[in-house]
């Protein structure tokens, strides 16, 4: 790594650099005073730990000088204010990109300046100057295009000015290009250019009056920019103190990453005020990528994208232990906040629905054949189907449950089956798999008998497969297709039982939904009464119910005898490693990480709300042991996904698909993975 830092719970050795939007409160004309200001945010934002800090359009001078900017008096103060700042670099492990007009060639420009380590690396121009409405830029300023130098005496050195990439030496991946208020709201921004010329972070020196609706768009506009760009965008508005002859102003300062809000200020402070927000630089190099579109652009565009000149600098950050000050969601396939839960929710069902409602329409309109467990996989997609057939407009009983105990079903999910397809009205079909699994065991030579049993893959198998054979035959008998209920989580881990068991179907509706959606999938059409109060009854029941594959005989009867979770490890930490890994291919040592930060305090962080959501908490110690758990059968049993049935992808998430989001071959190692993992600490 080439990061600052390589201790393991600091933000920057895991890809992370902590930047920083400030917004000070000014005097208008008065250089000096602002200079002051502006040092002391920069030491704020210093001693938080960022990288980088950027201030507003002309932060120096004041935006609403108008024709003052013309008076030479306040143009050497402004000079002078910028050596005040830049020296004041000289001590802080920042780079600071700082507003004020510059002369060129007795010219005026609105000009971003960006200093580190006691001297200015470089001075971006201004693109375009707004000229209607409130704006008049263009009576005081020229725009960059008509500048006729690339290199300016500044403070008595000389510097590169024009179209500058700022790349930080000690802290990977961080590249970044600055624009000027206007350069953003025109159809192709100057950083669009940047980003395909390696820019990650692109930063905005803005005066934007505030106008009633302004700050929502201003919002959306940001978080769009980053979004198409794959870039991570710091925008920083003027605040208290300019002029009001006119015109109002709200400070409003944003980070936004790849299209999602960070952190954004308090608007209308009467005082200075500063964000910081942890970006994640690693992601946004994985996007580009992986979108090979992004590459395609830059072809496109060769001649803007080598018009940028780079600039190097080193930051020096101090050793240090900066833990990660960002929200890491604890189920980033569940939304925490209720009311996106429910649309997300509904969404689901209705990818899910409309793809089986095809599926029906090619195979014409056969019945639909689902095996019903009691548990939460096929509970799920026992739903899907009635929905499906109301959405065709079909009676529900054209679906046939069956529900097959075996020789570890217990009661409670056997009753669970029976309650939820008469709530479902479906067609009911109870059929014990015991005598045909005896007959099995007999006929390959099993030594398992009633008297001296023998638990062993064969033995659970063979229950597994007979269901299966069920399944298709009674298909094949009604002229109908087999449903699937395997979910994403037991595929990634390989919890299926091959060819013949519930690895197989005619059509999987649950093969994209992680375990952890798929609970909060079940409770949701119980919490919404879409099935009465009996059938929201058995759903919660279904949801309070252990996760087990029921194939070996428990203690009790009337509860499942086998602990999937107690095997493969708790699935609401499986599903996160499974997002981290397969969504943006981070090494086995950031997932650990983020999962630390988002597991290891019972009080951090937003939970899904629901009385079946336990608030775990999980040590390093225990991070890795499952997750070394997940890594050797994500590799193991890539066999298994290399030939799934269809099933249609339902979030960005992924799909493990081989004909959607992930090819792999099924004989791949997974030692450079678990050695990688051997780098995390047992404990902090």
């Amino acid at each position: 790594m080439t990061n600052a830092s390589q201790d393991f719970f600091d933000l920057y050795t895991h890809g992370y650099a902590r930047v920083a939007v400030a917004v000070p409160a000014i005097r208008v004309a008065d250089p000096a005073w602002n200079a002051t200001q502006t040092i002391e945010l920069m030491q704020a934002a210093a001693v938080r730990g960022a990288a980088l800090v950027a201030f507003p359009e002309l932060g120096l001078s004041g935006y609403t000088c108008d024709d003052l900017f013309h008076q030479h008096a306040l143009l050497d103060a402004c000079e002078a204010a910028l050596g005040q700042v830049a020296a004041a670099s000289a001590t802080l492990p920042i780079t600071a990109v700082v507003g004020l007009p510059l002369r060129v060639d007795d010219r005026l420009f609105n000009c971003a300046v960006v200093v580190q380590g006691g001297q200015v690396l470089g001075v971006v121009p201004k693109t375009f100057l707004p000229n209607y409405a409130e704006f008049y830029e263009a009576r005081q300023f020229n725009a960059a295009p008509t500048a006729l130098r690339t290199e300016i005496s500044l403070l008595g050195h000389q510097v590169p000015f024009g179209s500058l990439l700022f790349e930080c030496d000690d802290v990977s991946r961080l590249v970044f290009h600055v624009e000027i208020c206007e350069d953003l709201w025109v159809p192709i921004p100057p950083s669009s250019f940047a980003a395909l010329a390696g820019a990650t972070v692109l930063v905005n020196l803005s005066a934007s009056n505030i106008t009633v609706g302004k700050a929502d768009y201003r919002q959306r506009l940001v978080s769009m920019q980053s979004a198409r760009c794959l870039a991570a965008y710091l925008y920083s508005s003027a605040g208290a103190g300019e002029s009001t002859t006119d015109l109002a102003w709200d400070g409003q300062a944003l980070v936004c990453e790849n299209g999602e809000l960070l952190a954004e200020s308090e608007r209308f402070s009467a005082d200075s005020h500063l964000i910081t927000a942890d970006v994640d630089l690693e992601r946004l190099a994985h996007e580009r990528m992986r979108q090979t579109s992004f590459g395609q652009s830059v072809a496109l565009h060769q001649a803007q994208v080598s018009s940028f000149r780079r600039v190097h600098f080193t930051l020096g950050l101090p050793e240090a232990r900066r833990p990660l000050q960002r929200h890491v969601e604890r189920f980033p396939y569940v939304p925490s906040d209720p009311r996106r839960r429910d649309e997300r929710c509904h969404e689901v069902y209705n990818i899910q629905v409309q793809a089986l409602v095809q599926r029906l329409s090619v195979a014409g309109q056969g019945k639909l054949v689902i095996g019903v467990s009691g548990g939460l996989d096929s509970t799920h997609a026992l739903l899907v189907c009635a929905k499906a057939m109301d959405r065709v407009g079909r009676p529900r009983s054209d679906i046939l449950g069956i529900t097959m105990p075996g020789f570890a079903t217990s009661t409670r999910t056997l009753d669970q089956a029976l309650r939820l397809m008469q709530a479902i009205g479906c067609t009911v079909q109870q059929i014990d798999i015991r005598p045909s699994c005896e007959q099995m065991l007999k006929d390959i030579g099993h030594p398992h008998t009633p008297e001296n049993p023998v638990y062993d893959v064969t033995f659970e198998n063979v229950q597994a497969g007979e269901r299966t054979s069920h399944l298709f035959r009674l298909a094949n008998l009604h002229h109908g297709i087999v449903v699937g209920t395997g979910d994403l989580s037991e595929l990634a881990l390989g919890w299926c039982t091959y060819g013949v068991g519930d690895h197989m179907s005619h059509y999987n509706v649950n093969a994209s939904v992680p375990k952890t959606l798929i609970k909060h999938l079940v409770r949701w059409v119980a919490d919404t009464q879409q099935l009465g109060d009996q059938g929201s009854e058995v759903l919660h029941a279904i949801v309070d119910t252990e996760i087990s594959p029921e194939l070996v005989p428990g203690a009790k009867d009337d509860q499942p005898g086998q602990s999937t979770e107690s095997f493969i490890g708790p699935y609401e930490l499986q599903d996160f490693h499974l997002f981290q890994l397969v969504r943006y291919g981070y090494a086995p040592s950031k997932v650990a990480f983020l999962a630390y930060t988002a597991w290891h305090d019972r009080e951090q962080g937003r939970w899904p709300q629901g009385p079946c959501v336990p608030h775990n908490q999980y040590t390093l110690a225990e991070i890795k042991k499952h997750l070394r758990v997940f890594l050797q059968r994500f590799f193991t049993n890539q066999f298994k996904r290399s030939c799934v049935p269809n099933s249609p992808k339902v979030g960005s998430g992924g799909s493990l698909s081989p004909r959607g989001d992930w090819r792999a071959p099924s004989d791949a190692a997974a030692t450079t993975w678990l050695s990688e993992l051997e780098q995390v600490p047992d404990a902090q």
